[in-house]
């Protein structure tokens, strides 16, 4: 019962994002305009405002960021490596290897993994679960273009890249808010209220939009890979991190919870959009947003039940 009141609330905001958008009740436009307050105003303020209240002395933790980010490593390349073997042909390019290995180990660490987290541990774990996801799209994406830059002449631009990463808003106000706390930085009471305000709905605004978007897209030939990439990101990954935080760091149970659920969220639009740029496996990381959305209900459901 404790899962399932946990669960059904995040479940009940993506359905009925999915719901209204399938029947037409809000157009594709209007969800543009919805996603674009969400992921530029809301979800920043809520982000800024977190990361700036939060205790930096307790959250910083070397053994934490090896303990998710080493089985991420091991993914991205076990993902690579399967990739060479099982794709098409035409898809066994570096490019394209680079592209899946994305898929089967880039979360959704916003969007999903950090409404599980606070349902599941409660507001005290966010000041350690962005010091953890602080570094989660600059490092997969920058791997991911380096792959992709591999034998052309332009090769990889540290500077283009550092200056998308550091103007994406999610890692602009976690570094803001970062930067603010480390300085002693107090903001005006009015200021703190209308940032409060603006942040409020960023959660269930971020819910609603996922299921909206899913609507758009569809399970369509590439489903084999996708699958494959779906239970490495949901099954493999969340239990290499487990092992590593409990058996190899000895971590205390709460910071092991947050980076399994961290690990075990599906996979993340931003990575569609990544392979979309880069021309190689669109539709099979579109399938697998879709897929790994859905089946991280059972993945969530049986992490929940083990860690709590």
């Amino acid at each position: 019962m404790n899962i399932v009141s946990i669960i059904f609330p995040l479940l009940f905001l993506v359905l009925l994002g999915y719901l209204l958008t399938n029947r037409k009740f809000f157009t594709e436009t209007q969800i543009a305009g919805i996603s674009k307050f969400t992921f530029y105003v809301s979800i920043p303020a809520f982000l800024f405002l977190n990361m700036l209240a939060a205790p930096l002395s307790q959250s910083l933790n070397i053994h934490a960021l090896l303990a998710f980010y080493v089985p991420v490593l091991i993914l991205y390349g076990l993902g690579f490596g399967l990739n060479r073997l099982f794709a098409p042909e035409s898809l066994r390019t570096t490019r394209a290897s680079g592209v899946f290995a994305l898929g089967a180990s880039y979360s959704n660490t916003v969007l999903v993994g950090l409404p599980i987290i606070i349902a599941a541990l409660g507001q005290d774990m966010l000041g350690k679960v962005f010091m953890i996801i602080t570094f989660h799209s600059a490092l997969l994406f920058a791997l991911t273009f380096i792959l992709a830059a591999k034998g052309q002449a332009q090769g990889f631009s540290w500077r283009q890249f550092g200056r998308s990463m550091c103007l994406n808003p999610v890692v602009l106000s976690i570094l803001l808010g970062l930067l603010a706390n480390a300085v002693g930085l107090v903001l005006p009471q009015q200021l703190q209220a209308g940032l409060k305000l603006l942040a409020q709905p960023a959660l269930a605004c971020a819910l609603f939009v996922l299921g909206a978007n899913l609507s758009f897209y569809r399970i369509g030939n590439d489903w084999r890979m996708a699958l494959l990439a779906s239970l490495l990101k949901l099954l493999l990954l969340p239990a290499l991190v487990y092992l590593c935080g409990h058996g190899v760091f000895a971590l205390p149970a709460d910071s092991v919870a947050m980076l399994v659920l961290l690990s075990a969220s599906p996979l993340g639009v931003n990575a569609y959009l990544i392979a979309t740029q880069l021309q190689s496996h669109q539709g099979t990381l579109a399938t697998c947003v879709v897929l790994s959305t859905l089946l991280s209900v059972l993945s969530f459901s049986f992490w929940l039940w083990l860690l709590l």
